[in-house]
């Protein structure tokens, strides 16, 4: 591709002001690299990757507000985790987050663990622990 060539197209790429670095060939022929803001059809590609995300995190949501889940188990899926990577970035034990995934195991966290689960999942312990706020959440989806 020439650098001239480098698609701008913009969407996901570019709201988090993230851009995706190629490498072209400059008007010498020699390689070098640009930044692109984006391409139509791997945005496109992003953005039904994300609504898959969200439909499995509303039905999770939808459990959570049952009373069967704990909040961590619906903010796991908004940042695309397992128990594997929620382990790695806690140091939890795999079958303690098992357990912690579950209303009941949550309920029995204290402050320490809610603050080591939520700097994880990257928001608050009043958030992790804001039950009212999940029955408020709306998917974003910024085009």
């Amino acid at each position: 591709m020439k650098i001239n060539e480098v698609p701008q197209d913009g969407a996901y790429l570019i709201e988090g002001k993230i851009r995706d670095l190629c490498y072209v060939i400059d008007e010498k022929g020699h390689y070098t690299k640009a930044l692109s803001k984006g391409w139509a059809p791997k945005n496109e590609a992003i953005r039904l990757a994300w609504d898959i995300v969200y439909e499995k995190a509303e039905s999770i949501r939808q459990k959570v507000l049952s009373g069967i889940l704990s909040p961590i188990a619906f903010y796991m899926e908004l940042n695309i985790m397992d128990v594997n990577i929620l382990s790695s970035y806690t140091g939890i034990p795999k079958r303690k987050i098992r357990k912690h995934l579950k209303m009941k195991g949550f309920e029995k966290l204290n402050p320490e663990q809610i603050c080591l689960y939520a700097e994880a999942l990257n928001i608050s312990a009043e958030e992790l622990t804001d039950i009212e706020k999940l029955r408020e959440f709306t998917f974003r989806h910024e085009d």
